[in-house]
């Protein structure tokens, strides 16, 4: 069983707290069974709607259908996710800012 963590500012509410507190109750639903297919089986590419962002460290996973969302994770040692970044997903690629946003938080992460 992995641990799935969401990224929290010191001193500040989990962004990722906030999103899901603002979503739609379906949307919110759709989203916590994915991270619970990730607590069960980690991050895993043979799992559906997982994947690798090639250059970094990062992992994607997405949510499809009519809302679009995608949650940016980090593997981290002793079995731990930490969930950095989530966005609702507009356009065909993810924009640069998005996954900028991601990296910053893991260097973060990775720095403590």
């Amino acid at each position: 069983m992995f641990k799935v963590r969401l990224f929290t500012p010191k001193n500040k509410i989990s962004p990722i707290k906030e999103f899901l507190d603002d979503c739609s109750p379906n949307l919110r639903t759709k989203i916590l069974r994915q991270l619970k297919y990730v607590e069960e089986y980690g991050l895993n590419p043979a799992i559906p709607n997982i994947k690798k962002i090639s250059g970094t460290s990062l992992w994607e996973l997405r949510i499809l259908g009519k809302d679009n969302v995608r949650i940016f994770c980090l593997s981290l040692p002793n079995e731990e996710v930490k969930i950095l970044h989530i966005l609702n997903k507009k356009k065909q690629k993810t924009p640069a800012r998005e996954l900028n946003i991601a990296l910053k938080r893991s260097q973060e992460v990775l720095d403590l």
